[in-house]
């Protein structure tokens, strides 16, 4: 006899839509809940000690020393092939006065960021966040609650601290490389077109634009640095299997989100 499917009914449709409504408020609520503790732990001065400052300066040093020379050159790389399309296509279509301008717009406006954070996630942030899955899971948060150790001020912050100073570290590198890669890829070693390439980068990098630029970098350091923190600290899988659990997929989706919706308001910041 073939089997039939029972059909779903309303109740249980209803109950499943609001655990996972639950669910989805308890996750963005740890995630501010993380940041405003993280806040405070910052402000706080207990929080930098002598053994807490070394503790934080070796993770800063282990966040953005390995990736700062990958992704400089994967930076100079980027802006070089940028560089040529806008200006080849510009050449094209008459527009060669606006050519640097779109450049500077596009790729150190725009793309730098975004790309410095992205990168910071998946080779920083996110591994250190599947590493405080594992340390609560093995028992280690316990071990330092018994000895009077809190783990979100030993553990999590000195990881926020560096996923941050690594995002905003290869933000303002990857600009540095992208205007200077532009500007030989156009002139060449030619410093007469100098002073004029300096004025149009003034009047594309207004007070307004520059502000939002900066806020925006800000963002995505905070964003890329908390999400995953999250997402590890209150981990309900086992991150030592192969596939990931939900939640963590989860937490990439919010991070995700969260990166949109910065990018949404900053293009609205400077062009509306």
């Amino acid at each position: 006899m073939p089997s039939r499917t029972l059909p779903v009914s309303p109740l249980n449709l209803a109950e499943r839509l609001g655990r996972a409504a639950r669910q989805r408020a308890l996750a963005w609520w740890r995630i501010v809940h993380l940041a405003a503790v993280v806040a405070v732990l910052v402000l706080s001065p207990s929080s930098w000690g002598r053994a807490a400052r070394w503790r934080m300066a070796r993770h800063v040093v282990q966040g953005t020393a390995p990736i700062l020379l990958g992704f400089t050159a994967l930076a100079a790389l980027l802006s070089l092939v940028i560089t040529r399309i806008v200006v080849v296509t510009a050449l094209s279509y008459g527009l060669s006065r606006y050519a640097l301008e779109m450049v500077i717009r596009v790729l150190v406006l725009e793309l730098i960021p975004l790309t410095a954070a992205l990168f910071v996630a998946l080779r920083a942030t996110i591994p250190s966040g599947t590493q405080l899955a594992l340390m609560r899971q093995s028992g280690r948060f316990e071990a330092l609650r018994r000895h009077g150790a809190d783990p979100v001020r030993v553990e999590i912050l000195p990881r926020v601290v560096a996923g941050v100073h690594a995002s905003v570290t290869l933000a303002a590198l990857s600009c540095v490389v992208a205007v200077v890669t532009a500007y030989l890829a156009v002139y060449g070693f030619n410093t007469a077109e100098l002073p004029g390439y300096t004025r149009m980068f003034g009047q594309v990098f207004s007070p307004q634009v520059t502000l939002v630029f900066v806020l925006k970098t800000l963002f995505f350091s905070l964003a890329v640095a908390l999400i995953p923190m999250a997402a590890g600290l209150h981990e309900s899988g086992d991150a030592r299997t192969a596939l990931q659990p939900a939640s963590e997929l989860g937490g990439l989706a919010r991070m995700f989100a969260v990166l949109l919706l910065i990018e949404v308001a900053s293009l609205v910041g400077n062009y509306y």
